[in-house]
């Protein structure tokens, strides 16, 4: 069992460097005749193939489908299957068993587009958050490893030529910081035909109505698309770039666990 611990084990560490969903279920206890012992894994991916067993037959079914309804939901969580007449299994063996299915999320990523003070604000607000992070921009003054050792990708291009080097699904949250209006124009238009769950763009008021008038034009219509944040972050007060970048982290935390964000002395 502790060769095919150590395979389970080495799989589960390659689905989360690559960044994969994934749900492992483990046997946490056991009485009675069951098939397995305490301790035996199966890895669940999103598409329903497995790597490893918990049993077997019905009872493997059915733990497979409980973990794929945790993987949906995001949540883990403890699990009684009765093996004997009457329970819950169809198995006849006469035990039961717990088992514990603990789901590993691939967390969302935000691509960072300018490299400019906020930016880099930004950057240590996520590496305080957790977060993984890419930036992009064409000034290589700016972009490099002194100024952003944590990025997981630094992409040394104009901003908006930049998306298309990116695989940006749903979990992607897009942040436009560049050092331009006509710019941010550009990223934007570049942004909304990704499959990013957020697009942020700074600006005033006054100049983002510009940027979507301009865009509206052009057939894109920004007003109508609700992934859209401008001007960005919350609006918790402040001005200076770390202000600007602790609210920006703020919105994307509420619009990702999709809270509130009042007060936790008002929940």
């Amino acid at each position: 069992m502790m060769k095919e611990t150590r395979d389970i084990i080495s799989l589960l560490s390659g689905s989360l460097s690559k960044g994969e969903d994934v749900a492992l279920a483990t046997i946490i206890s056991s009485s009675g005749s069951t098939p397995r012992s305490i301790g035996s894994k199966m890895i669940v991916y999103p598409n329903g193939r497995t790597a490893g067993t918990v049993g077997g037959g019905s009872i493997e079914a059915l733990v497979i489908r409980k973990a794929l309804e945790c993987l949906k939901k995001g949540e883990s969580g403890k699990f009684k299957f009765v093996l004997s007449d009457g329970g819950n299994t169809g198995m006849i063996c006469g035990g039961e068993v717990e088992v514990f299915i603990e789901v590993y999320k691939k967390p969302f990523k935000v691509i960072v587009l300018g490299s400019g003070h906020v930016a880099l604000q930004l950057s240590r607000a996520l590496d305080v958050v957790g977060s993984s992070y890419v930036i992009a921009d064409d000034r290589k003054e700016f972009v490099n490893r002194e100024n952003y050792p944590n990025a997981v990708d630094l992409i040394l291009k104009p901003p908006h030529e930049a998306l298309k080097k990116l695989d940006i699904d749903e979990k992607c949250y897009i942040i436009i910081v560049t050092r331009g209006h006509a710019l941010d124009k550009e990223c934007l238009a570049r942004a909304m035909k990704t499959k990013a769950s957020y697009i942020g763009m700074i600006g005033s008021r006054l100049k983002v109505k510009k940027t979507f008038d301009l865009l509206k034009r052009g057939r894109i219509n920004p007003y109508e698309d609700e992934r859209i944040f401008s001007p960005v972050g919350l609006d918790l007060g402040g001005d200076t770039p770390g202000e600007i970048a602790v609210s920006i982290v703020a919105e994307i935390l509420k619009v990702h666990y999709k809270r509130s964000a009042g007060h936790m002395r008002d929940r």
